[in-house]
This record gives C-alpha cells, sequence and structure tokens, in this order.
C-alpha cells in the first residue's frame, strides 16, 4: 500500500500541487487530460471526509499578474469535472485572502488557488513563499509529474515545511514515479528505447544513460541524420547538426562496444520543401539527393524496427519517427505505435512518454493499447538521463 492510499484524509486540509497547465484557446480548454489525470488524487482525499486546496501554474507570466493566465478561466469545466463538488476560487495563492478562504473550506469542498507564477518567488523557490502556500494546509500532496524537475516552491521547497507522515505523492504521480521506475530500474529483456526528435543534442544524455540499459536503441526523426551524416552518407537538405558529428560518431562506437543494437532507419520518405503538399519520394539512406529532405521512415525502416519490437519484453518510445503533424509524414511514426500496441497486446511493457508520442498514441486512439503513457514531457526525459527530479527527492527524504 502506499502512503498516499494507507493515509485518511478525514478533518483534514490537503494543499496538492496538480498540474493544471492545460491548453486554453479563446477561453476554451482544448485538452483536459491533465485535469482528469489529478481526479482520483481529488476523489480519494474528498471521499475520505478532508478538503482540498489545489495549486498550478498555467503558462509562463513570468512574475507578473495576467489575466490570459488566470487559473480562474478553468473553474467552470473543474466543477464539470468533479460533478456536484463545492468548488470555490481563490484570486491570489497566499496573503490574507487565501488563507481565509482555506481556513472556512469544509470537509468534502474543493478551493483552486490562482496561478503560482503570478508570483516570481514560485520559479525562484523561495522558502518565504513555499512557507506562506503551506499555511492553507496541514497535509501536502505532490500530484504534478510534469512539473517534479523543476526546483520550485510548490513543488520541491515547500516539502521541508511538512513531516515525513505528512507530505506524499499523490496517485498520478506514484504511477509515474513506479512505471518510470520500472523501465529504468526492473526491465525485463530484451529492453528496447525507441527515441525520436529532432537534434542528437536534445537526446544525448538519454541515449547515453540508455547505452548502459537497453538492448535496442531505435533512432528515428530529424536525429536520424546527423548519425548518417556522421558514417559518411550523402543526407542531402535532411536536417543534420553538422558540429555533433563526433559526438554521433562516438555513441555508434560506443553502443558497438556495449554490444547495444543501435538503429538507424535505411530507408526514408524524402521532400523536395518542408511541406505536406511537397514532392515525395522513397529512398535508401545511402544516398538522399541534394535538395531533398528526409521527414519519415520508410517502409524498410518500418519493418526493421517493428520486428526488433515485437520480440521486445520492455519498451519506452519517446520522440516521433518523423514529422507527423503532417499527413503525408505520419505513417512511420502511426507504424511504430501501432507496433508498440501489438507488443503490449502479446505481453511486453511499454511506457510512452514526451509530448509528441502521447500525442500520437492519442491521434491514433491507441492510448488505451499501451501499458502506460506518462504526463511528463521534461520531467520523464530527465528521470531518464539520470537526474534527480527535485519533486521527487523532496519527497522521497
Amino acid at each position: 500500500m502506499s502512503r498516499f492510499t494507507e493515509f485518511n484524509f478525514s478533518g483534514h486540509k490537503a494543499l496538492v500541487r496538480v498540474d493544471f497547465n492545460v491548453p486554453i484557446k479563446e477561453g476554451k480548454i482544448t485538452d483536459d487530460t491533465r485535469m482528469k489525470a489529478a481526479l482520483p488524487t481529488i476523489h480519494k482525499i474528498l471521499s475520505d471526509g478532508g478538503s482540498v486546496i489545489l495549486m498550478s501554474h498555467l503558462g509562463r507570466p513570468k512574475g507578473t499578474v495576467d489575466a490570459k493566465y488566470s487559473l480562474e478561466q478553468i473553474v467552470p469545466h473543474l466543477k464539470e469535472l468533479l460533478k456536484g463538488v463545492t468548488v470555490y476560487f481563490s484570486a491570489d495563492c497566499v496573503g490574507t485572502l487565501a488563507e481565509e478562504r482555506a481556513e472556512s473550506l469544509n470537509s468534502g469542498e474543493v478551493l483552486l488557488l490562482e496561478n503560482l507564477r503570478f508570483h516570481a518567488e514560485e520559479e525562484k523557490g523561495d522558502p518565504t513563499f513555499a512557507g506562506q502556500l503551506s499555511r492553507l494546509g496541514d497535509v501536502y500532496v505532490n500530484d504534478a509529474f510534469g512539473t517534479a524537475h523543476r526546483a520550485h516552491a510548490s513543488t520541491a521547497i515547500i516539502a521541508s515545511d511538512f513531516p515525513v507522515g505528512k507530505k506524499m505523492f499523490g496517485l498520478l504521480m506514484e504511477a509515474e514515479v513506479s512505471n518510470a521506475e520500472r523501465v529504468l530500474h526492473a526491465a525485463e529483456k530484451p529492453f528496447t528505447a525507441i527515441l525520436g526528435g529532432a537534434k542528437v543534442s536534445d537526446k544525448i544524455e538519454i541515449i547515453e544513460n540508455l547505452l548502459n540499459k537497453a538492448d535496442n536503441i531505435i533512432v528515428g526523426g530529424g536525429m536520424t541524420y546527423t548519425f548518417l551524416r556522421s558514417q559518411g552518407k550523402n543526407t542531402g537538405n535532411s536536417l543534420c547538426e553538422e558540429d555533433k558529428l563526433d559526438l554521433a560518431t562516438d555513441i555508434l562506437n560506443r553502443a558497438k562496444e556495449k554490444h547495444v543494437a543501435f538503429l538507424l532507419a535505411p530507408d526514408s520518405v524524402i521532400a523536395d520543401s518542408f511541406s505536406n503538399d511537397a514532392e515525395r519520394n522513397i529512398v535508401s539512406n545511402d544516398e538522399i539527393p541534394e535538395g531533398w529532405m528526409g521527414l519519415d521512415i520508410g517502409p524498410e525502416a518500418i519493418q526493421l524496427f517493428s520486428d526488433v519490437i515485437a520480440g521486445s519484453k520492455t519498451i519506452l518510445w519517446n520522440g516521433p519517427m518523423g514529422v507527423f503533424e503532417m499527413s503525408n509524414f505520419r505513417e512511420g511514426t502511426k507504424a511504430i505505435a501501432l507496433a508498440v500496441a501489438s507488443a503490449t497486446q502479446q505481453g511486453a511493457y511499454s511506457l510512452v512518454g514526451g509530448g509528441d508520442s502521447v500525442a500520437a498514441v492519442n491521434q491514433f486512439g491507441l492510448a488505451d493499447k499501451v501499458s502506460y503513457v506518462s504526463t511528463g514531457g521534461g520531467a520523464l526525459l530527465e528521470y531518464f538521463e539520470g537526474k534527480t527530479l527535485p519533486g521527487i527527492a523532496a519527497i522521497q527524504e
């Protein structure tokens, strides 16, 4: 049993850090996934007979009050999600107003605080600001994995104001940490990591850490072409980090030394411009013509990668195989999503994380066909880079 599940919140005011940094367009929430992810934690506290004080950030107001980033605009939707629960709003997250609202909160009620980042002290990790927040509740619950890599006042510093028995992860945070740890520290072999994205420089630390853990590393997306160029292949106008060619060569050599299968696409769907309407062709990655660029993996790559995925027992997927936002260059990413889903149905454990990968499994209707979909983009990436996440360390201390 987890500390959170075991704790009886009856009569307690739980100060819960959530990640309600949701996309809003013209006053409407376009994706409420993060809000829904926090519901089990909120419901557990309320059903115990406790009250809930929610704190979150929204956007990047940089320490100034900006109505565009006010959390008040999400209150109607929060009420819909909580179905019949009384939800109050405080126009500030600290100070007299917030303290009065928190003090008058009854069991079974919810209070949403205004955007934490309206105060510059939040991102600075200011202990005095953290202390002001901590006065609002008597139990601290961190359920915001997406911000766990930030040493902000509400995600890490505040934990020191609560005794060991009264600071804990929420259900979402527990699930994120246990699923990430399962892949990083207890992966059943063969373990395959699928890494996409534009630049080697963005993924270098995760690649280096996974070289010590994975049996197979599949590389897709724009960074493919930096590795190919480092091997002397012509990559045309494909994305390439010229200053990372030596690094790419070094990674390939280390993978060989460690007996890690480092898989690059043997072919690509190429285009004569970065446009969905561009002229397209499929060519071997040995020779991409000048003036053309690789925007997706080709059929040979799909077959090769799918076969490796099918033979895997643990799968980590972070990053698309191409420019899947464009309909003519999404087949590679879709095929990998289907391969991961199929392997999962055959008994493999799969974790999908990182904004674009999550968007892909959602877009293709496969989110419920993989083992776990992480809500943390940057946080998950830093975890797999082997870094200590302040928001996790603050609770585990």
